[in-house]
């Protein structure tokens, strides 16, 4: 936990030399996570979770910007009438957006995950709930699109596709599909 308090105190003060030269949005977001673990030989389905946290919008020129974000992410997968896998993680996207239009956006970037909890819940109730064996930092890539309904008002759709394993027998990663709103003050 200090080296995760450590880690996000260090992102907020990498980021102040460019909030102070630069025009910046600060915003809440939250949304729906859809997603799976993918590899190894089992039969996964979709797991539907949540995303909320807190973003910044760095305004570097007119077409382009950085927002890095700090969210609290449900992910995991669900083996059909068997169990769940939930793994909820403290994650920090940092994602340089491209102004196709005033209101349009491309977005990528790479994402760091940090794990603050997992578990297996089985369908079974004989059987207890367990802990995953899933590593405690995840990486990967993001990319998506972004929409500013009004000045205040955005959302996006976006892909995380996770690099590192989270378990590695069997090696499996992320997929994690988000929509999302957010309010920029």
């Amino acid at each position: 936990m200090k080296k995760l308090l450590l880690l996000s105190s260090i992102a907020v003060f990498g980021f102040s030399n460019l909030i102070d030269a630069q025009n910046v949005d600060f915003g809440l977001k939250t949304g729906l996570n859809i997603s799976n673990i993918i590899g190894g030989d089992l039969d996964r389905n979709n797991l539907i979770g949540f995303h909320i946290g807190g973003f910044a919008e760095i305004e570097l020129s007119d077409k382009f910007s950085l927002q890095p974000e700090l969210l609290y992410s449900r992910q995991g997968s669900e083996v059909e009438n068997s169990l769940k896998v939930k793994v909820d993680y403290l994650a920090i996207p940092v994602m340089a957006k491209y102004y196709i239009s005033e209101k349009f956006s491309i977005e990528a970037g790479p994402q760091m995950s940090f794990l603050v909890n997992d578990k297996v819940e089985f369908n079974d109730d004989a059987i207890p709930d367990a802990e995953t064996d899933a590593a405690s930092f995840d990486f990967g890539l993001n990319v998506g699109l972004g929409y500013n309904v009004s000045s205040h008002l955005l959302a996006q759709v976006r892909y995380n596709y996770g690099i590192t394993t989270i378990s590695e027998n069997p090696d499996i990663t992320n997929s994690v599909f988000q929509l999302s709103l957010g309010y920029k003050f």
